[in-house]
């Protein structure tokens, strides 16, 4: 009886999200790469994300000898179980070679990804690569499933696993004195590269708006150990150390604390809309990733409540745009107006709620367990 799932995931999203499927599937054997979350929950579970965690592509170039070397252990090592299901966990890029390789020399094994991978926003000419990599695909977003199946892959949405992750957050820990006057959230995202390029704007955007508004106070969180230590060296050289608080808690519950936000680009916008916060998005990256992002990219914005409303609910800073003097006098148009941040807060719980009811869980576990032999 082979209940064998090999799993992957190479970021801390994905770690998260992949550690609340193992929790759900009682009586599978877990092999494969993941983060922290994962491992813990099984010995054949290797902690790669540190590592594996890259944005852009020149680090990804830069570091290709290193992602070869991994592609090659991970294929032998799928070959050589013969999982029932190998269930990969976003990483889109990483993920859709690593299933094209392993389709192409075992049968036999369901190959399932889980979080659709975004042709259809930048290169649709890789739509029939990605149908004939995976047996069966689980969106986040309810938009998507028509898209995929149109080109003949079998996918379902079952919800987005935020809405768990928020309400298991809450329920643990409490809704806390809700939120605080003039606390702004700066969130520069979860990854080196990201916090190198976007914590010094947010630094210069603190400079800024305290000349104006003193009695505004900046609080941020770090995702990691390492962008907790960069952070706090930023701090040192900025001379804002008494300024910005490196908050002891998550992000998340600095989001719901905050009156205001200025969130990098990703997972972590989605998780403030749900939680009512009024922020703006800002995204910088590398000039090649940049130039190809706009010769392919199909879409009129990049930020997840926008693409799921359609249309521009908070404003997207992007590349040179985000700079401390836009992302500055946005906030401080904000702060005047506290019509304009319950509206805003507002528009994006309704958006929110297109991304399902609590119990995703249990229903992506559900969904893999179809491919599995009977307990």
């Amino acid at each position: 009886m082979n209940r064998t799932v090999y799993i992957v995931a190479g970021e801390v999203s994905g770690d998260m999200h992949g550690a609340e499927v193992m929790q759900a599937l009682p009586g599978v054997t877990f092999h494969g790469l993941g983060g922290a979350r994962m491992a813990g929950l099984s010995a054949g579970v290797r902690d790669w994300v540190d590592d594996a965690a890259v944005m852009g592509i020149g680090a990804v170039l830069r570091r290709y000898p290193w992602f070869k070397e991994q592609m090659e252990r991970m294929v032998e090592e799928v070959v050589a179980l013969k999982p029932a299901v190998l269930l990969l966990v976003d990483y889109q890029g990483f993920n859709l070679r690593l299933a094209t390789r392993v389709k192409a020399r075992l049968s036999g094994t369901t190959v399932i990804q889980y979080v659709a991978p975004q042709v259809w926003a930048w290169n649709q000419r890789r739509m029939p690569r990605v149908v004939a990599a995976y047996d069966r695909l689980i969106c986040l977003f309810p938009f998507e499933v028509e898209i995929f199946q149109k080109a003949g892959l079998p996918s379902v949405c079952l919800g987005h696993p935020l809405v768990d992750e928020l309400r298991d957050d809450e329920n643990e820990k409490g809704r806390g004195k809700g939120r605080e006057k003039g606390l702004i959230a700066l969130l520069p995202g979860s990854r080196v590269r990201e916090v190198t390029r976007i914590f010094p704007v947010l630094l210069e955007v603190v400079k800024r708006l305290s000349r104006s508004f003193p009695e505004l106070r900046f609080e941020t969180a770090a995702a990691t150990h390492e962008t907790g230590e960069m952070i706090v060296n930023y701090l040192k050289k900025s001379g804002l150390e008494g300024r910005v608080v490196l908050s002891d808690s998550s992000a998340r519950n600095l989001m719901r604390r905050a009156e205001l936000g200025v969130v990098a680009s990703g997972t972590a916008t989605l998780e403030a809309a749900m939680l009512g916060l009024p922020f703006c998005l800002i995204y910088r990256t590398d000039a090649l990733t940049w130039l190809v992002a706009r010769q392919v990219v199909r879409l009129n914005h990049i930020g997840l409540a926008n693409i799921l409303a359609g249309r521009e609910v908070v404003p997207e800073f992007l590349q040179q745009e985000g700079n401390a003097y836009e992302v500055a006098w946005w906030l401080a148009q904000q702060w005047q107006c506290p019509a304009a941040r319950e509206a805003l807060s507002e528009d994006l719980r309704q958006v929110a709620q297109q991304l399902g009811k609590p119990g995703v869980h249990d229903r992506i576990a559900a969904e893999v367990e179809k491919f599995l032999p009977p307990a």
